[in-house]
């Protein structure tokens, strides 16, 4: 399968408070109905009349409460404290959609194989084949704390549990062959049970006995999406994920990214041209330039309440830095001690330079997912930033994070899309009847079929 001429597009969700951008709460027009279903819905239609492939929810098991053993500054700054349940939260935005893939984060530590399982095959039958689990180990203390434990397990031992969890789950979504129900009313035969198999599972985490009580699904299995920045992260995307979410700060160093991870997809035996790489991107555009160029002063001014960036920067190290002050250099003593925080380093340098870095400016640049690329401009500016990415192989299309609720979609809608698809590189309609298939990817071979044919 060839790489589609067409960029995907994926919205970056948050059933929260705010946007990906923890300051989004504080914009001057953004949406404050946050706990109102109806919200949701509104987006998703936006999305949906863009063309969008799909909109997924990021979450956390826990509010941000590393920063002083408390959950008191996310609370007071609005630090992402509300993370609502996501499972209500897509069922009620499938009923209102028709066609745009719905994705939710799931952990690998926290939930069992056959729960992930089981809620993503549901909503893949109620959403008639939508469906895209974002596959995540978790990040720190405090969610472990919520559930159970003391602790976080350390890094290499989520991604072995990683590993085994999503061949269960795998396996669970294939214990039901395609052609099992056969609703024989005359005979009185329901299902073959020839074709619905247990897995008798027994491995080094897990136990798992099935049959799944869901049927396979209109996807065959529901798209896979991560997000690792790590060795071992890129490595578990490459075997697994259809969709890589990447955070790259320029265009040379995504062209680089590009390569190296279509390489390991091609290591891993798999055709590296079915994987899409998708940079975090923000969008600000305007009907002048002028305009893009004033919200984004909105964007990048004061929205972020210091103590907010700080108390996040704890929450993604699983470090409390309340012993710091913001002003502290980032020294190699600190990247040393701080598990979780060289990547973020290199990143943020690559994005300000060679200048010395301040837990400040580290802190912010995490708190508004800064070192990305940030696209700003009238529409015809803006599409054409985003094609010459595409086009020079720096990336398969784009997750759009918004700097706020509802505005930012709907100006990208709006101003962008058109431009795009005046230049053929967004649908103007879904020709697909699944996500699969909008994606241009293949439905998965069950694997008890081939063990079968074998």
């Amino acid at each position: 399968m060839s790489r589609t001429d067409q960029l995907t597009l994926v919205a970056f969700m948050q059933a929260s408070n705010v946007s990906v951008y923890s300051g989004s709460w504080r914009y001057p027009s953004a949406a404050a109905d946050y706990l109102d279903i109806r919200y949701y819905q509104r987006i998703a239609r936006t999305l949906e009349d863009g063309g969008f492939d799909l909109l997924f929810f990021d979450d956390r098991l826990a509010m941000p409460s590393i920063y002083g053993d408390s959950p008191a500054e996310a609370i007071r700054y609005g630090a992402r404290p509300i993370k609502l349940d996501l499972t209500a939260v897509l069922g009620a935005v499938a009923a209102s959609t028709q066609h745009i893939g719905l994705g939710a984060t799931y952990s690998t530590t926290y939930y069992p194989p056959f729960h992930v399982a089981r809620t993503f095959a549901t909503l893949d039958h109620l959403s008639r084949g939508r469906a895209a689990w974002n596959v995540v180990t978790s990040v720190n203390d405090t969610e472990a704390q919520n559930y159970g434990l003391d602790e976080h397990f350390p890094h290499d031992k989520r991604y072995d549990r990683a590993e085994e969890f999503i061949e269960v789950v795998s396996k669970l979504w294939d214990s039901w062959e395609d052609d099992a129900i056969l609703n024989d009313r005359q005979q009185g035969i329901f299902a073959d049970p020839d074709k619905v198999h247990e897995l008798d599972h027994q491995g080094e985490y897990f136990t798992v006995r099935g049959p799944l009580t869901v049927p396979r699904t209109p996807q065959g299995r529901p798209v896979i999406i991560q997000a690792g920045q790590s060795g071992r992260g890129q490595q578990f995307a490459a075997k697994w994920a259809d969709l890589i979410f990447t955070a790259d700060p320029s265009q040379e160093i995504a062209q680089e990214h590009y390569k190296q991870q279509k390489q390991l997809i091609d290591d891993a035996g798999r055709d590296a041209a079915t994987v899409r790489l998708l940079p975090m991107v923000y969008t600000i555009v305007g009907e002048t330039e002028a305009i893009a160029k004033e919200k984004e002063l909105i964007f990048l001014n004061e929205l972020v309440h210091p103590m907010a960036s700080l108390t996040l920067l704890s929450e993604v190290t699983n470090y409390d830095f309340a012993g710091h002050s913001l002003d502290d250099l980032v020294t190699d003593e600190l990247i040393a001690q701080v598990s979780g925080i060289r990547g973020l380093v290199q990143g943020v340098r690559r994005h300000v330079g060679s200048a010395k870095l301040t837990l400040r400016t580290l802190a912010n640049h995490r708190a508004t997912l800064l070192q990305g690329p940030r696209f700003v401009g009238t529409g015809p500016q803006v599409a054409e930033q985003m094609g010459q990415w595409f086009q020079s192989h720096s990336c398969d299309g784009f997750v759009l994070a918004a700097t706020h609720f509802p505005g930012a979609f709907e100006d990208f809608v709006r101003l962008v899309v058109p431009e795009l698809r005046a230049r053929g590189l967004v649908r103007s309609e879904y020709t697909g009847d699944t996500l699969r298939e909008n994606l241009g990817l293949e439905r998965p071979r069950n694997l008890f079929t081939e063990t079968t044919d074998a």
